[in-house]
């Protein structure tokens, strides 16, 4: 066998994003050794594609918001599915989480009085996202990031340590991949096995607590705003350490993606344009949104034009544009306008600002947009509509966690947060959300992390070499076979067969045959064969990703064809309608026994606090509760705390 490179920390942080960098900072501010392990270069990490802001109920545009509305907001988003405590922990603490972001060199828009500025968005009831133009994920990273930096000088200076020698409390190895979890015979993590992506040399990191933050699946789809790293590795670390996965039948299109030319299909254009006033307009130059407000969103959005762009002035005495209902809406909407023949050349739709906004105006609100336009389209968003349609951007699904701790189930030792964590988000997440998410949790992991180390009071695990042994011959088997599969071709396989008949609309039979062909792929996947030595061996790397997103395609295929209603970013053709029955459900993926296929159950939702149900209306909440969840409200917690509105 190799010679292993080997590393003690007591804290291991898999992800470099805006999670995995708050959580370092969690636990090493608790006195805790970290090492944080980035799939690509520090500072590439996929939160830089947030652009359009931070979702935060600081009040800076207008007074009327707090965090009561901004939970509101977030259940409504995700249909009332969401883990609300986790909904309401990341609505108390998001504005925390953002002042703090400025005492780290966080620069963020200001409003004229010199508050951070705070922007419209997708079902947000006022202006909440604090934003840095339209590049506020790349603002939050250089600012995590410079933190790190800053943490590890400060250790130096404490410790009289040289230059150059200032990692060892706290250390960032970059393009490193970690391909399996280490357990104790009871299950617990002992560490984790990885590999440095250049070289192909193998390393071993001993660690009784590992933090799960590697974001996104969207790889395995064929048209996605995901970057080359979201191929679902944490969640399947998780399965196979025998860890669940909660609700992966929710898969988010975001709306507006590139749809011209073909070579940057799907790429995210931000949801900053139509909070700063840019509409949807079908072939014929019409507003469509108006067509598609559901029944339960009614009350709240404008049923003109010229209603709609009153609000943005006036909010106050005016209902907000349907062009910014939730994300599930929006890409059902433009869908279906294509499908019905009123899309765009490029089967899309148009996006147009140039309309509403002076030259100047979008120049300054949207320098990113309008530079990605004019060099990946040749299209001047300033004068000339953008073209857009769904593609695959979240997952609102992920490892099953504790909401206060972020303790992943069944595995002590393993936390998550960020987009690899489900149940914040419910059926649908509302934009600005992702980056508040990670703030809030990713500091919460870091700290559940912190505390779980501290409680095994310096017993730490052994690293079991039999394991190490055979992750190294998993690991080896596509460079040692002489003949077989191409990695490329099933990737490509996968994406098309996710694509086709596990997207945006879905229906049993185009399931279960999604299910038929990813079986046939996973046993095609046994055989890959990847040529050449380790180092730079991209087909090697894809060979070792397909693991992951073969198994959480399962998870999202078999959990979508169980669950039989339409909900936030599931859509069932055959079963359209949305059931109080089935909101009451979370579905719990795990790895069978064999560890060669998925198994799904039905695990009850806690029921929500009296106080938090108060919040809403009682004709709202019969849209998705059931008559006896509202009969057994507690007769204290009837009254709503700011519309004094009695459960009848």
């Amino acid at each position: 066998m190799d010679q292993l490179e080997k590393h003690s920390y007591d804290v291991l942080i898999i992800g470099a994003g805006g999670s995995g960098l708050r959580a370092a900072i969690a636990a090493h501010e608790a006195g805790l050794r970290v090492a944080i392990i980035c799939k690509s270069l520090f500072g590439k990490a996929h939160t830089v594609m947030a652009e359009g802001g931070v979702a935060a109920a600081m009040g800076n545009r207008n007074p009327h918001d707090n965090w009561r509305v901004h939970f509101r907001d977030t259940m409504r988003g995700g249909k009332f599915l969401n883990n609300w405590r986790m909904a309401e922990l990341h609505a108390k603490e998001s504005p925390d989480r953002v002042w703090e972001l400025e005492t780290y060199g966080a620069l963020f828009d200001r409003t004229k009085d010199g508050k951070i500025s705070q922007r419209n968005f997708g079902g947000h009831e006022y202006p909440r996202l604090a934003h840095v133009g339209d590049r506020t994920g790349l603002e939050l990273i250089r600012t995590m990031q410079q933190k790190i930096v800053s943490l590890q000088q400060d250790d130096a200076r404490r410790a009289g340590m040289p230059s150059g020698a200032h990692d060892g409390r706290l250390k960032v190895f970059a393009e490193l991949t970690v391909t399996e979890l280490l357990l104790t015979p009871s299950g617990a993590v002992s560490g984790a096995f990885g590999y440095w992506r250049e070289t192909g040399r193998f390393v071993v990191f001993k660690a009784p607590a590992v933090i799960i933050a590697t974001g996104g699946i969207g790889k395995s789809f064929k048209v996605t705003s995901n970057s080359w790293e979201c191929t679902g590795d944490g969640m399947g670390l998780a399965l196979r350490a025998g860890s669940t996965l909660l609700n992966m039948e929710f898969v988010q299109f975001h709306p507006t993606g590139m749809v011209w030319p073909p070579s940057v299909k799907g790429i995210l254009v931000t949801e900053g344009v139509r909070g700063d006033g840019g509409v949807l307009r079908n072939s014929e130059g019409k507003r469509f949104m108006f067509d598609y407000v559901p029944d339960v969103f009614r009350a709240q959005y404008a049923e003109t034009e010229d209603e709609a762009d009153r609000w943005y002035d006036d909010p106050d005495h005016n209902k907000r544009t349907p062009d910014l209902l939730p994300r599930d809406e929006v890409a059902r909407a433009i869908n279906a306008e294509v499908k019905a023949g009123r899309g765009s050349p490029h089967g899309g739709v148009f996006l147009d600002i140039a309309s509403r906004l002076p030259k100047d105006e979008i120049l300054r609100r949207l320098p990113s947009m309008t530079h990605q336009f004019k060099e990946l389209a040749d299209v001047d968003i300033t004068a000339e509509p953008m073209e857009v349609g769904p593609t695959c951007h979240y997952v609102m699904g992920g490892i099953e966690v504790d909401a206060d701790t972020a303790a992943a189930a069944r595995v002590p030792g393993l936390f998550s947060c960020g987009e690899a964590a489900g149940g914040m988000h419910g059926s649908n997440r509302l934009g600005g959300n992702s980056l508040s998410d990670l703030l809030v949790f990713g500091r919460r992991a870091g700290e559940g992390a912190a505390a779980y180390v501290k409680a095994l009071q310096g017993s730490y695990p052994v690293v079991p070499q039999v394991q190490v042994n055979e992750c190294m011959q998993t690991a080896l088997a596509p460079l040692e076979r002489a003949d077989g599969e191409s990695p490329y071709v099933v990737h490509q396989e996968l994406q098309q067969v996710m694509n086709d008949l596990v997207g945006i609309i879905r229906r049993a039979d185009e399931i279960q045959h999604a299910l038929d062909v990813l079986e046939k792929l996973n046993e095609r996947s046994r055989h890959l064969a990847a040529s050449g030595p380790r180092d730079f061996n991209p087909g090697w790397h894809l060979a070792l990703d397909l693991r992951n997103m073969l198994l959480i395609a399962e998870c999202i295929a078999r959990a979508a064809l169980l669950r039989e209603e339409s909900r936030g970013g599931h859509t069932r053709d055959d079963y359209p309608a949305m059931s109080e029955e089935w909101r009451k459900v979370n579905l719990i993926c795990s790895l069978s026994a064999d560890g060669r296929s998925v198994e799904v159950v039905k695990q009850e939702m806690p029921p929500m606090r009296g106080d938090l149900m108060a919040l809403f209306s009682v004709e709202e909440l019969k849209k998705y509760f059931t008559p006896e969840e509202l009969q057994h409200l507690p007769a204290e917690d009837r009254t709503d705390v700011e519309r004094k509105v009695e459960v009848s």
